[in-house]
């Protein structure tokens, strides 16, 4: 069941939004109502694809989406609202798409439409699990550049910016190696795929990054990395 929250403080509003996405689709939707942005952050619940209202009081859409944003970058998150002019605003939180108000059914199923496709698109990737202080997320395999060991926490470098978790990197790379990482250091782990070129004991990744290759991992990751790219041909 795809999960879909509705987050508008208008109760009449949510509750018709609500009946036109299980209209016909009881089996394929659960749908749960939210009065307001707080309410939705406090629930705690991780939903597939959000409805949220932009003008709401005390904590508006734009910024309830901020917030959601830390802990959860793969909801879907469709704008309802009375106006236009503020896809810019939309953009800052990767928004899927936007309704305006009154809202029809016809567009909502064609915006359910668009999220399925593209979730079972994503759902052919690769993904990995994150246990971060900001909660759990996962995140494609193929947007993580590197894991750091440092001050006694896993730093995970990725598309979307740095996360930490607590792990060891000897289970990260029992973890990761299956998906085409290599440890070229005793403190750090690479997605080989993300591997630009080798100069002296310097790796350099796709992203500019600069990972070290110590004397004595040296041989064996680079031979990790000529299978892996032989492989890719």
């Amino acid at each position: 069941m795809i999960q879909i929250a509705v987050c508008d403080d208008q109760k009449l509003v949510s509750e018709k939004i609500k009946e036109m996405i299980l209209h016909g689709d009881e089996n394929r939707y659960e749908v749960e109502v939210f009065s307001d942005g707080r309410a939705l952050l406090n629930s705690g619940k991780a939903f597939d694809i959000l409805f949220l209202d932009i003008d709401m009081p005390g904590l508006d859409g734009i910024e309830t989406a901020k917030a959601l944003r830390k802990s959860d970058k793969k909801v879907k998150i469709i704008y309802i609202t009375n106006y236009g002019g503020f896809a810019g605003y939309a953009f800052g939180v990767h928004a899927f798409g936007y309704l305006l108000k009154p809202v029809k059914e016809p567009d909502i199923k064609r915006q359910l439409k668009e999220a399925r496709e593209y979730m079972e698109k994503e759902s052919e990737r690769p993904m990995a699990e994150l246990f971060t202080k900001a909660g759990r997320i996962r995140i494609a395999v193929e947007d993580i550049y590197y894991f750091e060991y440092t001050s006694r926490m896993l730093q995970v470098h990725t598309r979307e910016g740095v996360y930490e978790q607590q792990e060891k990197i000897s289970e990260c790379l029992e973890k990761m190696r299956p998906y085409g990482f290599a440890m070229p250091h005793k403190s750090f782990v690479v997605n080989l795929d993300q591997v630009r070129g080798i100069r002296g004991y310097d790796i350099t990744l796709m992203d500019g990054s600069i990972v070290p290759l110590s004397q004595k991992k040296g041989k064996s990751f680079r031979e990790e990395l000529g299978l892996f790219l032989a492989g890719r041909m």
